[in-house]
């Protein structure tokens, strides 16, 4: 109980709605690293490696409560599936998460080898938070404003998925730029969805329905989502998938988006899916592609 109560002050004003729910809090020796890679021939392939079990202390930058915290969990045990460990992830909002909602789905009827163990929102308020919470999970808000004062510090943001033993961070709609120490901390670990084939309608205020009706106005054919790893800039990050929705001749904008948005929960899924069963390939150009499952002789 102290170590629910200390994660949950930690990260969020409210209290974690199931109270049975033990959660990981491990934080990484400064020499240790969550990251390594194989290389073989052409192609460099990236994958996730879980950090050690121990004793840590938690402590809040912004507050003066430390505790030690035994570390223990059996809600997300580290199952396997080929020799491959379930994955760790944490999903960043700013609105209602559908995709996040997909995703913890497919979590959970087992289509995804990996779970969602903390939700990041860029405000307390908005839909993706109030889902998280209904199904208990942990919520912290990020980045620290006047207009979201319980917000936390980048520094404590990396601490705290650290301390979860996070492998990789999924960004759900979330508008905030991302900080340069969580990828620093988490390289090439970082995806985004944008609702544009990119580069084409990205960048700084390019986002939700204003890319629906730039694309209309445009007068462009196609239009879809892209998933795209994270970088320090909005959207400029190398892209890993895309999917195609054509734009009819009558479209409104809203239209648009209801197409976009499906293909966006499908593809998501798929991309995540990918990533935990560690089929994300780079090619020696630095370009990411995905291996299939089926036949892992093809990708895509």
């Amino acid at each position: 109980m102290e170590a629910q109560r200390l994660l949950s002050g930690f990260c969020s004003t409210s209290p974690i709605p199931n109270a049975e729910t033990q959660f990981f809090v491990k934080y990484p020796s400064p020499s240790s690293s969550t990251t390594s890679f194989a290389q073989s021939h052409k192609w460099v392939s990236f994958k996730a490696r879980p950090l050690s079990t121990k004793l840590i202390k938690c402590t809040n930058t912004t507050h003066t409560e430390t505790a030690e915290v035994v570390v223990s969990s059996d809600s997300y045990s580290q199952d396997s599936i080929g020799g491959i460990l379930r994955k760790k992830l944490a999903v960043f909002v700013s609105g209602g998460g559908s995709n996040f909602r997909s995703i913890h789905e497919a979590c959970l009827n087992g289509s995804i080898l990996g779970d969602v163990v903390i939700l990041v929102a860029s405000k307390q308020g908005c839909g993706g938070a109030d889902y998280a919470r209904d199904k208990s999970l942990p919520v912290i808000v990020f980045p620290k404003t006047k207009l979201e004062p319980d917000g936390i510090s980048p520094a404590d943001l990396v601490a705290t998925l650290r301390g979860l033993e996070v492998d990789f961070v999924l960004l759900a709609g979330y508008l905030k730029l991302i900080p340069v120490e969580l990828i620093q901390a988490y390289p090439i670990s970082i995806l985004n969805i944008h609702p544009s084939l990119l580069p084409a309608f990205g960048g700084k205020g390019n986002y939700g329905m204003k890319v629906h009706k730039a694309v209309i106005a445009s007068g462009a054919r196609y239009s879809g989502p892209t998933i795209h790893f994270v970088d320090e800039h909005y959207d400029t990050g190398r892209i890993l998938a895309q999917r195609v929705v054509p734009v009819l001749a009558k479209d409104t904008a809203e239209e648009l988006a209801a197409r976009v948005l499906r293909e966006e929960h499908a593809l998501y899924v798929e991309v995540t899916k990918a990533l935990c069963e560690e089929r994300i390939i780079w090619r020696e150009d630095g370009v990411p592609i995905i291996r299939s499952k089926e036949n892992p002789a093809e990708y895509s």
